[in-house]
């Protein structure tokens, strides 16, 4: 078990309210510029966050566990040992429905390849970043069953 004192508290936050809120080891997250890793006494930072997943391990007794969460987009802030992920919308693995998430998939694909056709850049860049968020939210729910 990590020692209690070098635990940092990981809270994802969105419009809604509070989607996440645990004590952590490190938290791995998509910054716009690469992934960045988080640990106890790590420096203060702000960072843009873009599409992707967000990875909190956890020490839970004697085992390790990972939550997932899928992020589309919003800021990282980290001082003090707290981070406060505010995100325009979060998802954890578990809540993640995937047959909502795959018909998500297949209407971004079907936009995009209507957008082409009209050569509507305006659409179709909107159908990548829908592609893209329904994308990440079938791979943090499949890394759930990792």
């Amino acid at each position: 078990m990590a020692d209690p004192e070098k635990l940092l508290t990981v809270t994802v936050v969105t419009p809604n309210g509070i989607v996440y809120s645990h004590k952590s080891t490190i938290v791995v997250l998509d910054a716009i510029d690469g992934e960045r890793g988080i640990m106890y006494d790590h420096a203060p930072l702000l960072t843009p966050l873009g599409i992707g997943e967000v990875r909190v391990k956890r020490d839970h007794a004697s085992e390790d566990k990972t939550d997932y969460i899928a992020v589309n987009g919003g800021y990282v802030e980290f001082s003090n040992n707290i981070a406060t992920i505010i995100a325009d919308s979060a998802e954890g693995a578990r809540n993640i429905d995937i047959k909502r998430a795959q018909s998500a998939k297949e209407r971004a694909e079907q936009h995009l390849a209507d957008a082409k056709k009209k050569h509507d850049e305006r659409s179709y860049l909107k159908a990548q970043i829908a592609l893209r968020r329904a994308v990440n939210r079938i791979h943090v729910y499949s890394d759930l069953s990792k």
